[in-house]
């Protein structure tokens, strides 16, 4: 199996345009998420969880009441590398996912993530 190679700032910069709310710090990718309460914390959690655990990269996770805390790298590579940002990519349109206009499924009348 090849190391994986750590992206460039430049580069990571770039990927995180399309990924609001996403940010560089200290060589990870991180994104703090809202939620409306605990229920809603530990069902995000468990999302996060069941995508990180089948791509088999998994993240470091802040978990607390109203809020979940991302950060991503590869510590194989000693940094930010595209398994990052394409992980980052599916917890974003996971957390953040909403029933799309027209659709049979009515949506939760609560804030629950943002």
């Amino acid at each position: 199996m090849t190391k994986p190679t750590p992206l460039s700032p430049a580069e990571i910069a770039d990927r995180l345009k399309t990924l609001p709310g996403w940010r560089l710090d200290a060589g990870a990718i991180v994104r703090e998420y809202q939620t409306d309460g605990w229920p809603t914390t530990l069902m995000l959690v468990n999302a996060i969880g069941f995508f990180a655990e089948a791509a088999d990269h998994h993240p470091d996770l802040a978990v607390s009441w109203g809020k979940v805390g991302v950060k991503l790298w590869t510590h194989s590579a000693g940094g930010v590398t595209a398994s990052d940002v394409e992980l980052a990519r599916l917890i974003e349109q996971t957390a953040l996912w909403r029933p799309p206009a027209g659709s049979a499924f009515r949506g939760t009348p609560k804030k629950f993530v943002s």
